[in-house]
């Protein structure tokens, strides 16, 4: 059934939703919450009665229903300040209130598949492959973290190999829970294979099967499984990196060879609390709640309590510090504390793992921001040299304030051919990185994609406001800082621009804060 409401379709046979043209990044729990309430909505859902219906009864904390109702809300566009279609009822429970109409029809239904169809992506000259999710074979569907953390770092693993093209996690990840055919995934991420698999963990002992696929021919090109002790995990993702790497590139470099796998904690439980803090910090990502945002900090405390030395457990740790800077959240927004600590953390993982790129990163994002652009540049072309298919649509605003907007856009454009289901923040980025060129007709179609995408993230409309503003279109402008208003009702270009964008070239911040100021916003 497809459920259609204000620019959104909700479609339960294919558990995706999509607002326009684009699917929007939800998890299996939120969209069955949402789903649940839409075909409930003509009357209260209690709390007792979601529970039961998406978490099959077990156990779950208001704080935690909480979160994937406003998740829920977030992805469709609302709000639990505005509740225009998902409303709370104190003591009572929540209530879809958004009008809704079904396609049922034939006519409706092709009308609906033809706004999902995607444009077949060409395949790039090497190589290509996605590793789509694999199926958690657990009885404990908590556990899913586990299975998700395992195929994330075979595609990390994977994407360090220059001789290979590979899909990043989120675009992979947009075909969870679903039956999929793997031609239409070739088609829709522009890749030769696909790898697929099940994961089974038991109380010391895992097993993990994987295939590798040709969406051309929907041939099977190699199948294993792997029946391991859990301390093992490590070495299970070793063999399955180089076996695929094996078979779809004729040369791999030694050097990369030897790098393949970061250095592993010193336990498997380090690496499960990573895992875990990892999961909190994609839930964040979508919702920024602050309760996920403090979960992944205090799991990432957990993993390092059991190994102190354990390098990406402080770059992610460094990325939370450092995203709490940047976004008005709480007491660290553009505090130089926060700042400091992201700095400390990254400097950490750095230290501990020299190639680990998402330590690389974390550094070159801090230290862009902290003034330091030689050095944040020396460290991007570090990460990027580590893994050549890395994607960290964020360095685009560290390249953008060092004064190389030509390099942001490339690395921006790269990092959505390797992530097609891209987040709307990167479009954000694409589009300051054009305004920063002059490029203010290439700055309006990414622009427009964020706002439309992400209604409610500030950056997109201020951008897009001064775009217009630059062009003479006065209207839209001041259009688009009335969304910003709306949106940060304290925001001026003194304390929110010129504290959260430092560039480095004045003559730059001045080009972005004129356009802001003719579209009405105040200094």
């Amino acid at each position: 059934m497809r459920y259609l409401f204000e620019e959104c379709v909700l479609d339960t046979d294919r558990r995706e939703l999509r607002r326009g043209a684009d699917i929007v990044p939800m998890t299996p729990q939120e969209l069955d919450l949402l789903d649940y309430l839409i075909r409930n909505r003509e009357r209260v859902v209690s709390k007792d009665d979601l529970i039961a219906a998406v978490w099959s009864g077990r156990i779950v904390s208001d704080a935690a229903l909480t979160t994937r109702i406003n998740a829920a809300r977030g992805a469709i566009g609302d709000s639990g300040e505005e509740q225009r279609l998902i409303k709370t009822l104190p003591r009572k429970g929540f209530r879809f209130v958004g009008a809704v109409r079904q396609a049922p029809t034939a006519a409706a239904i092709t009308e609906a598949a033809a706004e999902r169809t995607r444009p077949a992506l060409a395949l790039p000259d090497k190589p290509s492959i996605a590793v789509l999710p694999f199926a958690n074979l657990n009885a404990d569907p908590e556990q899913e973290y586990f299975a998700d953390g395992i195929v994330g770092d075979i595609i990390t693993e994977l994407s360090r190999f220059s001789e290979l093209f590979v899909i990043a996690r989120n675009s992979s990840f947009q075909y969870k829970g679903k039956a999929v055919d793997v031609r239409q995934v070739g088609r829709e991420l522009g890749v030769r294979y696909v790898l697929e698999g099940s994961i089974r963990r038991g109380s010391d002992r895992i097993r993990i099967s994987a295939q590798l696929i040709d969406t051309a021919t929907g041939a099977h090109r190699w199948a294993e499984y792997y029946d391991r002790k859990l301390e093992d995990v490590f070495a299970v993702q070793d063999d399955v990196v180089r076996t695929i790497v094996a078979l779809l590139a004729a040369h791999v470099r030694k050097a990369e060879t030897e790098r393949t796998r970061s250095n592993p904690p010193n336990s498997w439980q380090a690496y499960d609390y990573y895992l875990q803090a990892a999961e909190s910090q994609v839930f964040f990502s979508f919702s920024f709640s602050l309760e996920n945002l403090y979960e992944a900090r205090r799991l990432l405390q957990q993993s390092l309590s059991v190994d102190a030395h354990y390098a990406r457990s402080y770059a992610l740790l460094s990325r939370t510090h450092a995203v709490a800077w940047m976004t008005p959240l709480d007491s660290d927004y553009l505090n130089s504390g926060a700042l400091d600590l992201a700095h400390q953390f990254a400097r950490k993982a750095a230290q501990l793992d020299p190639n680990l790129p998402e330590g690389r990163a974390a550094l070159g994002f801090v230290l862009a921001f902290k003034r330091q652009y030689d050095a944040s540049l020396a460290e991007i072309e570090r990460a990027f040299a580590l893994n050549p298919n890395y994607v960290e649509w964020r360095l685009g605003w560290a390249l953008v304030v060092a004064e190389r907007p030509r390099q942001a856009v490339d690395v921006l454009e790269a990092s959505m051919r390797l992530d097609p289901f891209y987040p709307p923040a990167a479009s954000a980025a694409l589009g300051l990185a054009h305004y920063m060129l002059k490029q203010y007709e290439q700055a309006l179609p990414v622009l427009r994609d964020c706002v439309t995408r992400a209604p409610n993230l500030r950056a997109g409309h201020s951008y897009l406001a001064a775009t217009f503003a630059q062009l003479g279109r006065m209207g839209e402008a001041r259009a688009e800082a009335a969304e910003a208003l709306r949106i940060q009702p304290d925001y001026s270009i003194a304390q929110t621009t010129r504290g959260a964008l430092v560039f480095r070239s004045p003559e730059d911040g001045e080009h972005l804060f004129d356009g802001l100021r003719k579209a009405g916003l105040s200094e």
